[in-house]
Parts: structure tokens; sequence; C-alpha cells
């Protein structure tokens, strides 16, 4: 498949003519042939989002709403060919890109709902005869940068919001997905979305720090948003600062889900197994690490082992459950984190791209599984004695994003959960999760800011303090 880049409203090309390959991990072939953006590309497409935004910034609640409302059922209509998209450039398989363009499409009408939301208020003034208040107004060209793992969920979760708070956007699409990226704009563009309200760039691998630094240094740029590693999240809140540009970002995990001896173990086990392996473990809320009560912790290892190896892996367009990583050098990594751990008590295999369902048990710090996200297949289980020590583990890593607990005893679940240190917990549930209309994010290493509903309003929006006041009131000079 070839494509073009969604510039203004138009299907463009890189002004040099540059293109790049993404090839599809399970095979190796050509997936697609996409534009390699330059810097005069990034600045062609913040100029385009700069020029609707005066029109877009001054659309009816109404009128957003209903072209958001558009966007969701023409995303909806579209999933057969996003699927065939994401699984070749993703190894995805057909239920998790299914249920992306389900979400994505229930993003964009919770933005919707949210256009008659964005609110401010009247604040008492000290000085007679006026009415203070506060207004929230959109803050200009928002760009976001998605990456490929949830790609239809996590493209439209960086420009939804944005859109309907009457801001203009640039998706700066993942080099892995650039055609399943670009979808979320032709649904868009399908809906009857003005040109130019959103626009996605796709750039080259080699290309991606200078365009990236291109778009947040283009003077139409006033927001960033970014999901994606701790890394590289850095790299883009320095460049932020430097343009005094405010950020989002939402990035790396190591979550912990804890089992307490009180727990329901046969909904423990379905829990942990949901959220280790879906997607191949290749989501930002992954379960990341399982820290299970030593006095049920030979019941359930040994449920959830039993349960892991009855996974199947292979080619997402057969019936398994875990398809291909998203290159094979991520299977070279869970490999190479499997020979660091503890004792493997189920998988361990992996074909290509391709790797199996795999728990390790003993898992301590100072192995590779225990310190480092995974972001795969691979998952360490941890024992512990009691509650302190399970709060102890879950805390000790630098990231904050998801945490679950498994207790029968609710106020003692959410006594542990009330000293986990995330922006995400779940009691009885597993880590991953997501709704459109909650506050989305995570603390420390997994970033700041949210998304989601009131949230996101907050994130995509300043406050302006205006006042109307008597012409003939009294100065002191």
């Amino acid at each position: 498949m070839t494509i073009s880049m969604l510039i203004g409203g138009a299907d463009v090309a890189a002004q040099d003519g540059r293109t790049y390959e993404r090839h599809d991990p399970m095979t190796g072939e050509v997936a697609t042939v996409a534009p390699a953006a330059g810097v005069a590309d990034a600045q062609a497409a913040a100029k385009a989002a700069g020029a609707a935004f005066g029109s877009w910034s001054k659309t009816s609640p109404a009128e957003r709403r209903g072209l958001l409302l558009k966007a969701a059922d023409a995303l909806e209509a579209m999933t057969p060919e996003i699927v065939a998209m994401a699984t070749t450039e993703t190894g995805a398989t057909g239920p998790w890109t299914g249920f992306n363009c389900s979400l994505a499409a229930g993003m964009l009408r919770e933005a919707a709902s949210m256009t008659t939301q964005i609110t401010g208020e009247v604040i008492p003034a000290n000085k007679p005869g006026t009415l203070s208040m506060a207004q929230r107004k959109p803050l200009g060209v928002c760009l976001g940068i998605a990456p490929w793992n949830a790609p239809i969920i996590l493209g439209t979760q960086a420009v939804a919001m944005a859109i309907a708070c009457g801001n203009t956007a640039i998706l700066k699409a993942s080099e892995l997905c650039p055609a399943t990226h670009l979808a979320i704009g032709e649904a868009f563009r399908r809906a009857g979305v003005p040109d130019g309200v959103l626009n996605v760039v796709t750039n080259a691998p080699e290309d991606a720090a200078e365009v990236v630094e291109a778009l947040i240094a283009a003077p139409e740029v006033r927001h960033i948003n970014f999901t994606g590693s701790t890394g590289v999240g850095r790299i883009i809140a320095q460049k932020a600062a430097a343009q005094l540009k405010p950020v989002l970002l939402e990035l790396g995990g190591k979550a912990p889900l804890i089992i307490l001896d009180d727990a329901d173990v046969e909904a423990a086990v379905n829990g942990a197994a949901f959220g280790a392996f879906m997607n191949q473990g290749q989501i930002c809320m992954s379960t990341e690490r399982i820290i299970v009560h030593e006095g049920v912790a030979d019941e359930f290892v040994a449920a959830l082992a039993a349960k892991a190896s009855a996974l199947p892996a292979g080619d997402p367009r057969g019936q398994v459950v875990l398809g291909s990583l998203v290159t094979p050098e991520a299977a070279d990594k869970m490999e190479a984190a499997t020979a660091k751990g503890g004792k493997i008590i189920a998988g361990g295999g992996r074909n290509g791209s391709v790797v199996e369902a795999t728990l390790v048990d003993g898992a301590k710090p100072g192995m590779t599984i225990y310190d480092e996200e995974s972001f795969g297949p691979v998952k360490p289980i941890i024992r512990v004695k009691d509650d302190a020590e399970a709060i102890r583990v879950a805390n000790d890593t630098a990231y904050g994003l998801s945490a679950a607990v498994y207790s029968q005893n609710i106020q003692r679940a959410i006594a542990v959960s009330d000293q986990i240190e995330s922006g995400i917990c779940h009691i009885n549930g597993p880590t991953v999760a997501d709704e459109a209309q909650m506050p989305f994010g995570g603390v420390k290493d997994s970033g700041y800011g949210r998304f989601g509903g009131k949230a996101a309003v907050e994130a995509f929006t300043s406050v302006r303090w205006v006042t109307i006041e008597d012409p003939h009131q009294h100065f002191p000079f």
C-alpha cells in the first residue's frame, strides 16, 4: 500500500519526494510505502493547521459536536480496512484492532459530548460594580505524537479532545504504522471536517528527531501531547520547555498486579492473564509485575501457568490470542529478558517475531524482567510475605501508570491501593482498562497531565480572566 500525508485537506507527498517502507513484522514483506517528511513538510502542516484555527475556533459547539459524531461513524465503518492495515503494519490481531476502532469511536463521541462542557466561572470581585469571569479558550494548534501499539485508540486520543475544544491538530504518525494512523485523518475527512483541522504527517525512522523538533518549534504549535517511551518523553519535554510550550506526557509503565491471600484466585488468574498478554503485552498499562502473597502463591501460580500455556500464539491472521510483536528486534529483547530471569514456568518459546506467553517465577531486583519495562509477553512473578512487602515491591520502580489489587476484603484492598504510587488503580480488575471519559495518565516517570473527560478540557484549553467594569469608577490619580 502506498499512502500520502494529509495536510490542509489534501493528499501530499514529501516535498523532496522521499519515501520509506514499513515491513510486515510477521512476513518481512513491504506493508506500506509512506512519505518521508522533512522539516519543510512539518512546517507546512503547522501552517495549514494554523490557517484553519481562526475559523474552527469560532465554530459553535453544535457544529463541532456534529462533525465529531460523523467522524466516529466514519471510523467505525472503516474498521475492516483498518484491521487489515494494522495487522500488516504492527502484527496485531484482528480483535485487538477492532477494539481499537470501537473505543476510538467512543472517544470521538465523548469528545463530541464535551463541546458544551467547556465552561468557565464567575468569580466574586473585590472591585465594586465589576463582573469577573474565567473563560476557557482554545490554545491554537495542538501537536499529537502517537505510538503504534494501540494505534487507533492513542492516535484518536491525541487529537479528539483538542479538536473538540476548538483547537486544530497535527497527528505525527508512528513510523511503524503510518497507514493505520492516516486512517484517523481519513475518517475526519469523510466526516466533512474542514480542511486543515486535522493534519497527518509521516516520516522515516531516521528523520523522527528532526521532524518532531521542527513541529515543536513551529510558531503555530501551542501544545504538545506525546504517548510513548519515557526516554523520548524527556527529550520532547525539554524541546517544548525551550519553546515555553506545555506538554501532556503519557509514558512507560511497570504495572504491578497484587494478589492478596484472600483473593478469588480464579478471578485473579483471569485478570492477570488478560492484563499481561493482551496485545502481546505491548500496552503501557500491561501487567509487568505479578506480586502474589505466599499464602496463595502455589495455587495461583499453578493456575496462571496452566492458563498461559494454553494461549495460542502465531500468525495474527489466524485464530490466536498472541500475534506478532511489532518487530523481530522486540522478540530478541524478550528472549534476552527470559534468559536473565528466574524459573520459566510457562512459555519461553519463540518463532521469529512471535513469542509465547511466558511466566518467570522467582523474579528479583537486578533481573531485567524485574527492573525494566518488558513491553512484551514475558512476565515476572514475585512472591511476598505480607501486604507491606507487596506495597514495597509495587512501588519499587520509577514508573507509576496503572496498578491493580485483588482481594475479597474491599477495605483491605483500598488500604493497599491507597499506598501504591500510580495514576490509575483497579480493585479486582486488570491493570489494562480505558474509558473515554476517565482521567487517564500517570505519575513519576510515567508522565504528567491527563487525557479524558474534564481533565482533557483542562489540558487542551487555557484560562482567561475577563471583567466587565463600571466605566465611571474612581482611580487614585
